[in-house]
C-alpha cells in the first residue's frame, strides 16, 4: 500500500513503464521485419521506403516528441507554480497525482525511446553490410506519432481546464467525498462496525520510528496483524497526526500479555503505518475538508478579491456536511474479526469537522455580504436536519456569524 501511495503520486511511473514497453515493442517489431515475412512489402509506402528515409523519419518523430516532451512538463511546472501560489501549496499534489499529465508525459517519453531503439537497426548498404529497414517499425512510429498530435492537443485542453477554479474544487470535493465515505459511510463495509467499541487492557505501546505525518495506516493488514496474534490495536494517531520519534501511534489490548501474542515485538505493528513529509487526503478527513476550505478562503486575500470562489467552497461544503449532520453517516470505530480482535479507530467529531469548515469563513470573510450569506444559507441547510441536540451544537457558530455580521 505505502508503495502504491508514492507511486501514484510520482511522476516517474508511468514514463517508466510506458518507455520499458516501448523499447520492447520497437525491438519485436524488429525482429519481425528481420524474417522478412511475406506481405510486409505490400505496406502503404514500403516500396518507396529507402535506409536513409526510415532514418530520416525515426529521427525527426524521436527529436519532435522529445521537444514536446520537454515543453509540456514546462507547463506543467508552471501551472504547479501558478497553483501553488494562488490556490495553496498544499493543493499541487492534486496535478501531480492527475494521471493525465502522467500519462501525457509518459507517451511523449516512450515515443522518443522507441524511436532511437528502432533507429538502431537501420542500416545503409555497404562495406559488407546489406541494407535493412524495419518497415513495421517504422510505420508502428508514424502511427504513434499521429496518436501523440491527438495526445498534444487533449493535453493542452487539460491542463487549460484544470487550472479553472471549478475544476479545482471538483478534485478537491472528490478527494473528500472519498475520505468521507471511508471513514463516515452510510453503510459500514464488511468486517467495520459503527458501534462503540472499549478497548480493555490497551497498555502497551507502538511507537514511532520516525518523525512526520501519519499519512494513512494499511488497516486491513494491522487488523490482520492484530487478528492473528488475538489482540486489539487502538489507533492513536490517526491520519493527519504529526508525530515524533518515541511518539505513540497505538496502543495493544489483550486480555494476556499483549507483547508475548506480538512475539515479544509490539513494534512491528508501526509499518503499517505510512509516515511522511506531508499531509494527504486520503484517510484524513479533517486535512480533505480543510482543502476545500483553503480554496475558498484564499480568494478571500486583499491580492485577490474573489468572494465568489469562497461562496462556490461553502456550497460545495454543504453536500458534504448535510448528509453527514444529519445523521445518515455514522463514524467506523472499527475493523473487527469474528472473535472482536483487530483495530479500533477515533475519527473526528463531527462537530469538530462543521467548525473547521465555519470559523475560518467567520475570520476572513466578515467584510463580505456575499460571503456572510452563503455561510448562513449553510447554517440553516444544517438546521434544517439537526436534532434539538445538535442544533444546539451549532449555537456558538450561529453567535460568531451573527458577531461577524455586526462589525
Amino acid at each position: 500500500m505505502k508503495v502504491l501511495l508514492r507511486i501514484r503520486e510520482s511522476f516517474w511511473f508511468l514514463p517508466a513503464v510506458f518507455g520499458i514497453a516501448a523499447i520492447v515493442l520497437a525491438e519485436a517489431l524488429v525482429a519481425v521485419d528481420s524474417l522478412a515475412l511475406p506481405g510486409l512489402t505490400d505496406l502503404p509506402l514500403s516500396d518507396a521506403l529507402s535506409a536513409s528515409g526510415g532514418r530520416s523519419i525515426l529521427t525527426t518523430i524521436g527529436t519532435a516528441m522529445l521537444t514536446v516532451a520537454g515543453t509540456s512538463f514546462s507547463i506543467t511546472i508552471s501551472v504547479l507554480a501558478t497553483t501553488s501560489s494562488t490556490y495553496g501549496p498544499r493543493l499541487v499534489r492534486n496535478f501531480i497525482a492527475d494521471r493525465a499529465n502522467q500519462v501525457v508525459l509518459a507517451m511523449f517519453t516512450a515515443t522518443f525511446l522507441y524511436c532511437i531503439t528502432a533507429l538502431r537497426s537501420v542500416h545503409v548498404e555497404g562495406e559488407g553490410v546489406e541494407a535493412f529497414v524495419p518497415i513495421l517499425a517504422v510505420h508502428a512510429a508514424i502511427v504513434i506519432g499521429v496518436v501523440d498530435v491527438a495526445v498534444l492537443v487533449f493535453f493542452i485542453n487539460h491542463i487549460a481546464s484544470s487550472v479553472q477554479i471549478t475544476s479545482l474544487q471538483k478534485r478537491v470535493r472528490d478527494d473528500l467525498s472519498a475520505a468521507l465515505e471511508f471513514a463516515y459511510p452510510v453503510e459500514p463495509r464488511a468486517g467495520w462496525t459503527t458501534e462503540p467499541i472499549e478497548v480493555a487492557h490497551a497498555s502497551v505501546p507502538v511507537r514511532s520510528a520516525r518523525e512526520g505525518y501519519v499519512e494513512t495506516v494499511d488497516w486491513k493488514r494491522l487488523a490482520a496483524a492484530a487478528g492473528s496474534a488475538g489482540v486489539i490495536v487502538e489507533v492513536v494517531a490517526m491520519p493527519g497526526t504529526y508525530v515524533l520519534p518515541g511518539d505513540v501511534l497505538a496502543r495493544i489490548g489483550s486480555a494476556g500479555d499483549p507483547e508475548r501474542a506480538l512475539g515479544g515485538d509490539a513494534s512491528s505493528l508501526r509499518r503499517h503505518f505510512l509516515i511522511g513529509i506531508a499531509r494527504t487526503p486520503i484517510h484524513d478527513v479533517s486535512f480533505a475538508l480543510q482543502q476545500l476550505v483553503e480554496v475558498g478562503v484564499r480568494g478571500l486575500a486583499s491580492g485577490t478579491n474573489d468572494p465568489y470562489t469562497a461562496v462556490a467552497a461553502l456550497d460545495s461544503a454543504s453536500g458534504a456536511l448535510v448528509p453527514l449532520w444529519s445523521g445518515r453517516r455514522r463514524p467506523t470505530t472499527g475493523l473487527l474479526d469474528p472473535h472482536g480482535n483487530g483495530v479500533v479507530v477515533h475519527w473526528p467529531a463531527i462537530e469538530q469537522l462543521v467548525r473547521s469548515v465555519f470559523d475560518p469563513f467567520v475570520e476572513y470573510g466578515i467584510e463580505q455580504r456575499i460571503v456572510q450569506a452563503a455561510a448562513w444559507k449553510l447554517l440553516g441547510r444544517l438546521d434544517e436536519v439537526s436534532s434539538d441536540e445538535r442544533r444546539a451544537a451549532l449555537d456558538p457558530v450561529r453567535a460568531a456569524l451573527a458577531t461577524a455580521g455586526e462589525r
